[in-house]
């Protein structure tokens, strides 16, 4: 990680709001990466650019009253929960019922249906990441920094101070209390 960004990261610790800003500037690129990466992830259907829903991201992350991310994984994990919820929240008013959310298309070409985007599925991902965070939040920041922010093992490691093989087998203990969440929702 930059000196400087660590500097940054130590001063919003501290509570000095004027360093939040710079801190956001600093890692503006790399959060632009992870917003094209969300809105990749949802279909490209949406109607949410990467720079809208970073431009949102930092409307509320600024607007957090005590910031807490004392290092760039905690940082990067926050915003990207942040645009999940903004993705997900955008996806539930275009499916609101006064926006017509109610009818749903049947005749589609291939490559738009290839596109799509399931509401349902993102707010049933969205709520079994919750419960994650709750249940265990290591395991949700872990999925977050892999999943949502493109990390590598080796960077969460980095990170996070253990190894490599430590993540990957929290990543699958993840992964897998997702799956047995997300098969518990689906209807039979």
């Amino acid at each position: 990680m930059d000196p400087s960004i660590s500097t940054l990261i130590a001063a919003a610790e501290a509570g000095d709001r004027s360093v939040v800003p710079a801190l956001f500037s600093a890692l503006y690129a790399q959060l632009h990466r992870v917003a094209k990466r969300e809105l990749a992830r949802r279909g490209a259907a949406m109607s949410l650019g990467a720079t809208t829903l970073l431009h949102e991201a930092y409307l509320d992350m600024a607007g957090c009253t005590s910031p807490a991310f004392p290092d760039e994984a905690r940082f990067m994990g926050y915003a990207a929960r942040v645009m999940r919820g903004l993705i997900i929240d955008h996806a539930r008013s275009r499916r609101a019922s006064k926006r017509g959310g109610q009818f749903e298309f049947t005749a589609l070409g291939t490559e738009v249906l290839d596109q799509a985007v399931d509401t349902r599925e993102l707010v049933q991902i969205s709520d079994a990441l919750d419960e994650l965070a709750t249940t265990d939040a290591s395991l949700a920041e872990i999925v977050d920094l892999k999943f949502f922010c493109g990390f590598s093992f080796a960077e969460i490691a980095a990170m996070q101070g253990a190894s490599e093989r430590t993540i990957q087998r929290r990543w699958e203990r993840a992964r897998i209390y997702l799956h047995q969440a997300l098969r518990s929702e689906t209807p039979l």
